[in-house]
């Protein structure tokens, strides 16, 4: 059978390309080696905040595993293959390779295919460190399979996935050390919010080491020594490699197609998630573009719009994906920071601390902030607040509050109307209209200031 499109890979980019293709009635096969539902619902953003949320509500490490495997089973029914299958997707769970730029092979077997959509993901990036290949270590494909909560436990990386996981554990009890090798916790972050994270992780026990490097790692499971390039050494039971992620690609053999990687090992892609070969695409994590569910789910429908399409037009739009840290606080980003706001001709930042946010004060949880970035639009200037470049929230609700800002400038929103819509009293969400008004009067004494660069960090 010759298929519109045969999409390889079944995480959150290769389910919504699918999708989107059965949405135009185009004919479609999934091919995936793995589990349906991919990274975030077995290893990624579904455990990982189940398990955020069960220590919220003061569950003990077993019930809070308990729950994570109910959770994930839970969701993956939703995605699984009697589920597309009655969709009207042909789902094929076999490894899929390139035998050149227009033959796919799949278990030994040639598809044939109008295009295809790559959507293999990323897996964990290993460290270079000395006798890690000798020493058990877990990462977030196997920490969620533990029985027993580890009395310490190092995590190597203060990224996202470090942080979010070395607070979690800390929480359940385990003894916690983040070692990470840039001077700051989420050092993509702006300085402020990686101060946030970093206090709040000293709140709950965590031992914060920036500026260190993990350089060998010896023992046996249960009693492992990492030895630190300040001299220093820890011993601990467990060790967890959150250090980055790498490209899925190594079975496809895209070289026999002409698809070209980029420096880092990810697929390149043009704007419209074109690769080098016509007719193949990419999207998700393995295009290296923005490694978020949301943003594959996103680049897995525009992928598959175009590959569909006489013409390839829509575009992935990455200024307007969200990024959210589910620490607690919550770190949430759309756009700019402000440092890379610098660079912007009469870019401005309207802040509001939350000691000044009703909201936080009745919650007791006034460590964070609200930041908005705004630039001159063409003709106008700074007229009813210009144009929203970015945002950055600190604050407990801070994944729900970027939406706001998103739906601002993915339409192009004036801001002024956010500062113009009511919202309910008191809220986190309040505090976005509180900052928003900035940007173009004075509102309880703050007026929207120049961007400024960040410190060397």
């Amino acid at each position: 059978m010759r298929y519109d499109l045969v999409v390889i890979g079944g995480g959150a980019a290769g389910l919504s390309a699918a999708r989107t293709a059965r949405r135009r009635n185009a004919s479609v096969a999934i091919v995936s080696a793995g589990p349906l539902g991919g990274d975030c619902t077995f290893y990624g953003c579904v455990p990982s905040k189940t398990l955020i949320e069960s220590t919220n509500h003061g569950l003990n490490f077993s019930a809070a595993m308990d729950r994570v495997r109910a959770v994930v089973e839970r969701i993956s029914h939703g995605e699984d293959a009697a589920v597309l299958r009655g969709e009207g997707i042909d789902v094929i769970q076999d490894v899929a390779h390139f035998q050149n730029g227009a033959t796919l092979a799949v278990g030994g077997s040639e598809l044939a295919y109008g295009s295809v959509v790559i959507a293999t993901g990323s897996e964990p990036l290993v460290p270079p460190v000395a006798g890690i290949g000798h020493v058990p270590v877990l990462t977030n494909e196997t920490v969620f399979a533990l029985r027993q909560r580890p009395v310490s436990l190092l995590v190597i990386g203060g990224g996202p996935v470090g942080v979010e996981l070395g607070q979690a554990f800390a929480r359940l009890g385990t003894k916690t050390t983040i070692v990470e090798t840039a001077a700051r916790v989420l050092s993509h972050e702006e300085p402020e919010a990686s101060a946030v994270v970093e206090a709040s992780l000293r709140v709950d026990g965590v031992d914060v080491r920036t500026g260190r490097q993990v350089k060998s790692l010896s023992g046996t499971a249960g009693s492992i020594s990492a030895a630190l390039d300040d001299g220093s050494s820890i011993v601990i039971e467990q060790v967890l490699v959150a250090a980055g992620r790498k490209a899925v690609t190594a079975a496809l053999d895209l070289g026999q197609a002409g698809v070209r990687l980029d420096q880092r090992g990810y697929i390149s892609t043009d704007a419209h998630l074109r690769t080098s070969v016509k007719g193949i695409y990419a999207a998700g994590d393995v295009t290296g573009r923005a490694l978020l569910t949301h943003a594959a789910d996103e680049m897995g429908r525009v992928a598959a719009n175009n590959a569909l399409s006489r013409v390839a037009w829509r575009k992935f739009r990455q200024d307007a994906i969200p990024a959210v840290t589910y620490t607690s606080p919550e770190v949430a980003r759309v756009g700019l920071t402000e440092d890379q706001a610098a660079a912007v001709p009469g870019a401005r930042v309207a802040e509001l601390p939350l000691e000044e946010l009703d909201r936080a004060i009745t919650a007791g949880r006034t460590d964070g902030y609200i930041k908005l970035i705004a630039s001159p639009r063409f003709a106008t200037g700074n007229l009813a607040g210009g144009r929203l470049i970015g945002a950055t929230v600190v604050a407990e609700r801070a994944g729900e509050m970027i939406a706001v800002p998103v739906l601002a400038m993915r339409s192009g929103m004036l801001p002024a109307r956010l500062a113009l819509t009511v919202q309910a009293y008191p809220t986190w969400a309040l505090g976005v209209r509180q900052a928003a008004a900035q940007l173009f009067v004075e509102t309880g004494g703050r007026r929207a200031r120049p961007t400024r660069r960040a410190a060397a960090s």
